[in-house]
C-alpha cells in the first residue's frame, strides 16, 4: 500500500488519524470545561441558596424585628424559634400575648394587626436589651393600644431572642 494515500478506513471515516485525535482533544476540552462549569454553578447555587433561607441574626434589633414577625404577624412557631435561644427562653409573655390576640379574634370575628416601631439596642458584652413598642389594631382600624416590652438578648453564633419582658 502507497503510504502517501490514506486508508480507505480513514477515508470512510472523513479524515487522518491526526484528525481524529485532534477532534477527540476539542470534544474533551468542551467536556471537561462544561464539568467545571457546572461544578461551579452549582457551588454559586448553594450559596446563594442558603443565603436566602439562612434566618437574619446579624444584629440584636434584627433578630427582635424577624422574631416578632415569625411569631406575632406569620404565627408561625418553627420560624420563630429560629430566632429564640436555643435553651430556657423565657418568652411566656408573647406566648400570653398571641393568645389574647388569637382569643379576641376568635370570639369577636376579626383580625387584628400586629406592628411596631423602631427598636432601641442597649448592647453589652455578648447580650444586649432591645426595648420596642408593639401596637394591637383591629383591621378596620376602630380600636388599637400599644405595650412596651423588653427582649433579653444573646449572642449565640448570631443573635437570640432569649426573654421578652412587659416594660
Amino acid at each position: 500500500m502507497d503510504a502517501s494515500r490514506p486508508s480507505p478506513s480513514m477515508t470512510a471515516l472523513g479524515g487522518s488519524n491526526t484528525q481524529v485525535r485532534t477532534g477527540r482533544l476539542v470534544l474533551m476540552l468542551i467536556a471537561g470545561a462544561l464539568v467545571l462549569l457546572c461544578a461551579g454553578g452549582a457551588g454559586v447555587a448553594l450559596v446563594a441558596y442558603r443565603d436566602a433561607t439562612e434566618p437574619d441574626r446579624s444584629s440584636p434589633d434584627v433578630a427582635v424585628d424577624n422574631y416578632l414577625r415569625a411569631f406575632l404577624v406569620d404565627r408561625n412557631d418553627t420560624r420563630a424559634q429560629l430566632y429564640a435561644c436555643r435553651t430556657s427562653a423565657q418568652l411566656t409573655v408573647m406566648d400570653a400575648l398571641r393568645r389574647d390576640i388569637e382569643a379576641r379574634e376568635a370570639e369577636h370575628s376579626i383580625k387584628i394587626m400586629v406592628s411596631w416601631g423602631s427598636l432601641t439596642v442597649d448592647e453589652r458584652a455578648g447580650r444586649s436589651d432591645v426595648t420596642v413598642e408593639v401596637r394591637r389594631a383591629i383591621a378596620d382600624g376602630s380600636e388599637s393600644d400599644r405595650q412596651t416590652y423588653r427582649f433579653d438578648v444573646v449572642d449565640e453564633n448570631g443573635w437570640r431572642v432569649c426573654g421578652a419582658y412587659r416594660v
